[in-house]
């Protein structure tokens, strides 16, 4: 390419082709000495016979001619492109110059490429190496790390500090020291509970001072609570206050107790169960001495439905004065408001006392029931938060329950008001309700055993009743007068009552005792009826006391439909009867439709 552009001329000059290289001719060709005709005869002879070549042969000198022509073309063609190439070997020569350039560019950059992949190869091993290493140091690290922390709680567990043992030993129980203690009860658990740490030396050392501390702490904590017992028997104390307001504050102390003093807690929870049994004890029986001042006598064994109201039974029967509420045995008239107030505060016996009021005995039992659910709420709920145990509960009520039953035993034999005591069978209905929605489960078995004694005190009364009616004495009842019977509006209040006291529960075994009351009062009003001598006044009286009765029994509702039924059918009968006696003097044969 240099030889070349050193015989380049200016793009200005011209280049004769022909003079550089002469006049080409065919028969030069053909005559030049690498050009060999041998055999050609031969082929020509062989193919004079092909159509095609027959052909082109008997043109003979215009082919030469025409083959001639197309060599100069393509001669004069490739002059032509020659001559293209000079003019444009400047460019040529400067494309040649940048791609040598490029080349050695290209050279040098593969040089600083290998160089760079061989650092490249070297950092990629320096850097996974490194990777490594960082690891490996990481993973080193992370394991320091959690051996540091492992071993700083391990010391942080068993170390004992200097102000906790000022605290435990010389420090006042509030509430820094509770906070003291459970750090203790922690270190205490830690050393008891991980076998690693038992098998530590750091352990012998500091064991006999944890050891050490524990007891003190049980000690005193001991005597902390004891004192705080001691309180409760002090008179007029209100327990529930200083249960809520002090020893729950100190809840921790007993907890801590029951987990490292085992023997001692259970001294405390003695303690607290004899204490609490006695002065509960007292105070219900305080409470009940000073209810029975209140007490208003309602019913006496003489007052049954078919007794005689004049006189007593005996060798020296004297007139008897009713009681100022002798009406109260066998109507339940406002005493049914004690149902009502059912949830309501229990008295006061001093304030009662002091207005002079008396009560019967229902209203005083329901106050008792109450104050004995509100303290055993009270009691049960505090078992639970302060000790954790709701069995001890029974142990400390042990007392109140025995005090609550020597009351029963002495009231229920000489109770003959049976209004009352169906009032104080639906009374403890209702506080089983009140104790299952308060969700307070530890008054069931005694509720269930006070409402078992009451129901056969209640039977017992409401037989002699019955029996009263059954073995009444006619002549001494009997009264010539035609208006209502008192025994027969006895029995009419009565009945009512107790239908009014059914009315929401239903008892069929009530209704077939009333049943068996009915049918004795029938045969009773019958006797009495028959000595009136006049069938006209026998009517009338049945009229009345059928009609007074009636009247009676609508007052307890509809409830009260079947015994009611019964008497209106009666009286339809016998006001038939009045009517065919009435007009038979005028009418002889008579009958009324």
């Amino acid at each position: 390419m240099a030889d070349v552009a050193s015989n380049t001329m200016s793009p200005s000059s011209q280049f004769d082709l022909g003079a550089f290289v002469g006049d080409l001719t065919i028969e030069e060709d053909l005559n030049g000495d690498d050009i060999s005709l041998d055999g050609l005869q031969q082929e020509l002879e062989e193919c004079k016979n092909d159509e095609v070549v027959a052909n082109i042969l008997s043109k003979g000198p215009k082919l030469r001619d025409y083959t001639k022509g197309v060599e100069n073309d393509l001669r004069k063609v490739e002059l032509d492109s020659i001559q293209d190439y000079i003019k444009e070997s400047d460019n040529l020569v400067s494309l040649h110059d940048q791609i040598h350039d490029c080349d050695n560019i290209l050279s040098h950059m593969e040089t600083l490429l290998s160089g760079f992949q061989a650092e490249i190869g070297s950092i990629s091993s320096d850097i996974k190496i490194l990777q490594e290493k960082s690891m490996d140091m990481g993973l080193r690290l992370k394991n320091r790390k959690v051996a540091e922390s492992k071993l700083a709680k391990f010391v942080e567990d068993i170390i004992i500090p200097p102000r906790m043992v000022d605290i435990l030993v010389d420090g006042e129980v509030n509430e820094e020291y509770m906070r003291t203690l459970e750090i203790l009860s922690k270190k205490l658990k830690f050393v008891e509970v991980d076998t690693m740490v038992k098998a530590s030396k750091a352990l012998k050392d500091v064991q006999p001072e944890l050891e050490k501390l524990r007891q003190k702490a049980v000690s005193k904590v001991f005597d902390f609570i004891v004192q705080k017992l001691y309180a409760l028997r002090k008179p007029k104390t209100n327990i529930q206050i200083l249960q809520q307001s002090v020893l729950l504050k100190y809840k921790y102390v007993v907890n801590f107790l029951k987990e490292h003093g085992k023997e001692v807690y259970n001294e405390v929870r003695a303690a607290y169960i004899d204490t609490m049994n006695k002065v509960l004890s007292a105070h219900f029986r305080a409470y009940i001495q000073a209810l029975e001042k209140l007490q208003l006598d309602i019913a006496t064994s003489y007052d049954l439905i078919g007794v005689e109201t004049r006189s007593n039974s005996g060798l020296f029967a004297t007139a008897w004065q009713p009681l100022k509420n002798r009406s109260a045995v066998f109507a339940l008239g406002d005493r049914i408001n004690i149902l009502k107030e059912i949830d309501e505060p229990a008295l006061i016996p001093h304030i009662a006392e002091a207005s002079s009021m008396k009560y019967p005995y229902e209203v005083l039992f329901r106050s008792l029931q109450k104050l004995l659910m509100d303290t055993a709420t009270s009691e049960y709920n505090f078992c639970e938060d302060f000790y954790g145990e709701q069995h001890m509960f029974y142990e400390i009520f042990s007392g109140p329950f025995g005090v609550m039953d020597e009351h029963f035993n002495t009231i229920l034999p000489n109770c003959y008001d049976a209004i009352g005591l169906m009032l104080m069978i639906r009374i403890i209905h209702q506080h089983q309700l009140i104790m299952s929605r308060r969700r307070i489960p530890c008054l069931d078995s005694y509720l269930d055993k006070v409402n078992i004694s009451l129901w056969p005190r209640f039977k017992m009364v409401f037989d002699m009743h019955l029996n009263s009616l059954r073995n009444a004495n006619v002549k001494t009842l009997w009264e010539d007068d035609v208006h209502p019977h008192y025994v027969m509006r006895r029995y009419a209040e009565f009945t009512a009552s107790l239908i009014h006291l059914n009315s929401e529960f239903g008892d069929g075994q009530l209704e077939l005792n009333l049943e068996r009351l009915r049918m004795a009062i029938d045969d009773l009003l019958i006797k009495l009826a028959k000595n009136f001598t006049k069938p006209k006044l026998q009517t009338v009286f049945l009229i009345n006391n059928y009609d007074m009765t009636i009247a009676v029994l609508k007052e307890a509702g509809p409830e009260a439909g079947k015994i009611q039924m019964h008497f209106e059918e009666l009286l339809k009968s016998n006001t038939a009867l009045f009517v065919v006696i009435a007009f038979n003097p005028f009418i002889p044969g008579f009958v009324a439709n």
